[in-house]
């Protein structure tokens, strides 16, 4: 009498019937997580550069204004002058009172426009003040 093995008739395949749930959970999860930028820049600049720069941890409560070299000046995605950025910082001041203005200003620029900036700036209480620049290397 001889005896022979018995083979298990089972098919080697992986279960699929749940990927498509997998796969849409993990295209909810990175939408929800990821950021977009909000701001389309309109002016142009350069960036100073800085031997020594820190970066800023929490990137939500920043709020950017450029300056172009052209002087002209950028607050989201609107062209503004001097004159406004006291009104619209304010309002952003009110809705997030821990707000850090990020100054992005052009290497060419006047340095009157910038202290012009600042003094709006003061009369908006927004006295978190950030230069940003380019690490010189």
């Amino acid at each position: 009498m001889k005896f022979e093995k018995k083979r298990a008739t089972t098919k080697q395949e992986i279960p699929t019937a749940s990927l498509p749930d997998i796969v849409f959970m993990l295209l909810l999860f990175f939408l929800v997580s990821s950021t977009l930028r909000e701001v389309e820049v309109l002016v142009k600049f350069k960036l100073p550069e800085a031997k020594a720069i820190e970066k800023i941890e929490n990137k939500r409560l920043v709020s950017y204004i450029w300056v172009g070299d052209d002087g002209r000046i950028q607050v989201d995605d609107n062209i503004v002058q001097v004159k406004d950025i006291q009104d619209i910082m304010y309002k952003k001041r009110e809705n997030m009172p821990q707000v850090i203005v990020s100054l992005r200003v052009d290497r060419t620029s006047n340095m009157g426009v910038v202290t012009d900036i600042q003094q709006e700036l003061r009369k908006a209480y927004c006295l978190r003040i950030n230069y940003s620049a380019s690490l010189k290397l």
